[in-house]
């Protein structure tokens, strides 16, 4: 049986602010262990996958951030497949690029296992069961969902109503009857008593054809688009798996709207697997703080911190000290750039306070003070009237693009590794103490030859100092625009 998995990772996590951005979504958030949620599900996936053959669904913004997150780990990727969406569709679109792209490779029957990238699961050896049994199930062309059984009349989850009896030829998988949206607490005790309800994980098993054909059926105006977007899209193959780029002009016509109200509460085709996997949807930090263990006073803590008379608060901070003095049910997550303090009994109002700062295009909701790039890492250090100051590290063997700026000129001084430089019609190489001043206009590339990380000082000088002010001649992470 060929089994696919794909990884759904997109969206902003915006109740997970300001450890998750736009530019470093949920999925990518690190837990106590050290690894990200979307290594746990990468690892989890080429456990099932047939060949270790995985793809993920995800932007270009974060496509090289996920393929380093994936090179971290002890795995096989040298089949690992990308499709890039132009931009944000929802889950149904991001769905039926994923099927075109394995029924082109594989054959209609090719049996995809859909999973987002931000949920944990803690019961493996009954996740690869389940997954058995609901791709069995797939293979005679039904889709078939995960269902959790619920442990708490929980309010943040949906979920599914299945028929009691199972289907013919199956002791674990039913019918689903309907889906419910997320309950008020009194709905919610009614539907875990009834023991025929599930939280809905959004995990989803179907073969490629199936999903397809069930788009065609139930959304025209999500399918049509995203097939053409497929078939023009842009291709790339390297010896650590492939990518197809979603071509913008039709992608971006798509319908914007989830897997879920598009197929799953339209179809009379929906069955459901019940599980109890250790599941964990990770939406809110009162979930982040479930996975550390409390102290004798309640309190989760993953800081330095220094507390008196402090109980029941969760403390997320890598870097300063945190002093908190007679407080109770509180989370506070510090960050460099931003800090947020909520009551507990508030944890999912954090997108509120997200949406307020995308209202006043505010960085904070897109960017971290340290920003990830294909090439490596820059951090704002110091910025103010006509002036910003950047620390600039890049790999070894990377190069940013070739590029200029209309507003702002440029001094960069490297402060350890070597440099390559080109600088209008120079070519010049530097080492540690050595800089270079690159006025406005002047075209300009910064390569690492070495082997070891370059990092420099870079002080920006101008009328406007903004990310966008960058026209990009050549890339070769194919960020230039193509003549």
């Amino acid at each position: 049986m060929n089994i696919i998995p794909v990884i759904i990772c997109g969206g902003a996590g915006t109740r997970l602010w300001p450890v998750s951005r736009e530019t470093f979504p949920k999925p990518l958030l690190k837990l106590a262990d050290g690894q990200s949620l979307l290594q746990k599900t990468f690892l989890r996936a080429s456990r099932v996958a047939s060949a270790n053959e995985v793809l993920i669904v995800t932007n270009r913004e974060t496509y090289f951030l996920i393929k380093d997150e994936c090179a971290e780990l002890d795995a096989d990727i040298s089949r690992l497949g990308f499709v890039l969406e132009p931009a944000a569709r929802n889950t149904a679109a991001a769905i039926g690029a994923a099927a075109e792209v394995i029924r082109a490779e594989h054959g209609p029957d090719a049996v995809m296992l859909v999973m987002p990238a931000d949920q944990l699961i803690e019961k493996e050896q009954q996740f690869a069961q389940a997954v058995q049994q609901a791709a069995q199930c797939a293979m005679d062309g039904r889709i078939v969902t995960f269902g959790i059984r619920p442990t708490a009349p929980e309010t943040g989850y949906g979920y599914i109503e299945f028929e009691a009896r199972p289907l013919p030829g199956s002791a674990s998988i039913h019918k689903v009857e309907r889906f419910i949206e997320k309950p008020e607490l009194s709905v919610a005790k009614e539907l875990i008593g009834s023991g025929r309800h599930l939280w809905n994980a959004g995990m989803f098993c179907f073969t490629a054809q199936t999903m397809l054909d069930e788009l065609h059926k139930h959304a025209t105006n999500v399918i049509e688009p995203t097939l053409a977007a497929v078939q023009e899209a842009r291709r790339s193959t390297s010896n650590d798996g492939f990518c197809v780029e979603l071509d913008a002009a039709h992608f971006c016509k798509a319908e914007n709207i989830s897997i879920d109200y598009a197929v799953m509460e339209r179809s009379n085709n929906v069955n459901v697997v019940p599980c109890d996997l250790g599941w964990n949807d990770i939406g809110s930090w009162l979930a982040v703080s479930e996975l550390t263990a409390p102290d004798e006073l309640g309190n989760r803590i993953n800081a330095k911190t220094a507390l008196h008379d402090v109980e029941n608060c969760f403390v997320q901070s890598d870097e300063r000290l945190v002093g908190m003095v007679g407080v109770r049910d509180l989370i506070v997550v510090d960050t460099p750039d931003a800090l947020l303090i909520a009551d507990k009994a508030h944890a999912q109002d954090v997108k509120q306070l997200v949406a307020k700062l995308k209202r006043s295009n505010h960085d904070a909701c897109r960017l971290h003070r340290t920003v990830h790039r294909p090439w490596g890492t820059y951090t704002v250090l110091e910025e103010g009237d006509r002036f910003k100051m950047k620390r600039i590290v890049v790999k070894p063997g990377a190069s940013l693009s070739l590029q200029m700026h209309h507003h702002r000129s440029e001094h960069w001084i490297v402060v350890s590794g070597c440099a390559e430089i080109i600088n209008g019609e120079q070519t010049i190489s530097l080492q540690p103490n050595e800089s270079t001043y690159i006025p406005a206009g002047h075209r300009h590339r910064l390569v690492n030859p070495g082997v070891l990380d370059l990092v420099l000082i870079e002080v920006q000088c101008g009328e406007y100092l903004g990310e966008d002010d960058i026209v990009r001649f050549e890339d070769v992470y194919g960020r230039a625009p193509s003549n």
